[in-house]
């Protein structure tokens, strides 16, 4: 195999290991902080901690074993028994398991010397798996726990250092989440090199810069009237979903499970814009930034009209016009990633791959098995290109 080919596979090693080490430092810290909370008669926060660490890991092990279930016998190998399974993510390990499984398959690809495709293909559609799974946890999980750790401390007027440290870790899994998403998403385009490594750090560093802002006024309002931010999030959270139904999403196995999809995508464009259909994606995007850029200014007002009810222990004469400056920098970012580094792709199917998802494979294993999962992600993310160069390539 060439040094090329084994540097990338051992990247891709790193990527997991670290990957994984950033969720459970991450786990960790939320259960220092919930302990803290309650050590403190702080018994509240400490649930509120712990029943949003619950609720993200239930969602979690609900979509690996729906994902499980709908995968072909033959595409796992060997793999525990189903009930085995099942213990596992009713134990809430189903996440960690797939970790360990990529591993397990990255580290068999990268000491043969000559890896068949299909081992290849194999380890490329677990670590697909686990860039959703990943991407899910953050906006379900790492988003809310930061503005809540945010909104605790303007609240209380001081700063714990275990709640710096978990705003660190916080940072770090939504910062590793994000990157590791658009890495999965350039693995499925039919032409790798139209994504670099520049694009990927733009795409990251907007997505990035402009949820900052989005906690930031979100955790402003917590801190002012917690009793009231649960129903401005119900609130927002169904005009979303309904947004979502109305565009038709198609990606879980069954019509039934679909509704956990637009469950989860409501939740994270509470946060962030993610795309779930193909076409006007434009269009989209804008009504949803404008959408949340007008909840924002209306949060932030709301503070900056009733904020001598906080504590002054906090800086927040800082924080205020970073979180400005954050938000038009990001806001420059995605112009310019959008309008330069965003590729048109020829989409075509592939005749030596076969849907992992509701295909079976080949006895002779000619066909390789393709994240339909992800891939469809990847078309909705990346328009097509213009009829004339889908053209050409048809004609060639």
């Amino acid at each position: 195999m060439p040094w090329s080919s084994r540097a990338t596979l051992l990247r891709d090693l790193v990527v997991c290991v670290l990957g994984t080490a950033a969720f459970l430092l991450d786990l960790g810290a939320d259960l220092w902080a919930a302990v803290q909370y309650a050590l403190d008669g702080r018994y509240l926060w400490a649930a509120l901690v712990l029943a949003l660490l619950g609720l993200a890991s239930v969602a979690l092990q609900l979509f690996s074993w729906l994902w499980l279930r709908a995968d072909p016998a033959g595409l796992h190998g060997s793999q525990p028994p189903r009930r085995c399974l099942a213990l596992l993510h009713l134990l809430q390990l189903g996440y960690l398991y797939r970790c360990v499984q990529e591993l397990r398959q990255g580290l068999l690809v990268w000491q043969q010397e000559e890896p068949s495709e299909f081992d290849l293909a194999y380890a490329d559609f677990l670590s697909l798996d686990i860039s959703m799974l990943r991407l899910f946890e953050t906006f379900l999980e790492t988003a809310p726990q930061l503005t809540l750790v945010l909104a605790i401390m303007l609240q209380s007027g001081r700063a714990e250092y275990y709640q710096w440290f978990g705003i660190c870790t916080s940072f770090l899994g939504i910062s590793w989440a994000l990157l590791d998403y658009h890495r999965a998403l350039r693995t499925c385009l039919p032409s790798k090199p139209l994504l670099g490594l520049g694009s990927s750090v733009i795409y990251f560093l907007w997505n990035l810069l402009l949820l900052w802002p989005r906690v930031l006024a979100v955790a402003l309002f917590s801190a002012l009237f917690p009793s009231y931010v649960a129903l401005h999030f119900l609130g927002l959270w169904l005009v979303l979903l309904l947004w979502v139904w109305l565009q038709g999403t198609d990606f879980m196995p069954d019509p039934s499970s679909e509704w956990l999809y637009r469950v989860t995508v409501a939740t994270i464009l509470y946060f962030s814009w993610f795309n779930v259909a193909e076409g006007h994606t434009l269009g989209r995007a804008t009504i949803h930034f404008t959408f949340l850029l007008i909840d924002s200014i209306l949060l932030v007002v709301t503070w900056m009209t009733h904020s001598s009810w906080l504590p002054s222990g906090i800086p927040l004469q800082l924080w205020l016009p970073v979180g400005y400056g954050c938000f038009f920098l990001g806001l420059a970012l995605r112009l310019v990633y959008y309008r330069w580094l965003h590729p048109s792709c020829c989409w075509k199917p592939n005749p030596d791959q076969v849907d992992g998802a509701r295909s079976l494979l080949s006895p002779e294993g000619h066909q390789l098995p393709q994240n339909r999962r992800m891939t469809q992600l990847a078309q909705n993310f990346f328009p097509k290109a213009k009829d004339e160069a889908a053209s050409t390539v048809k004609g060639e």
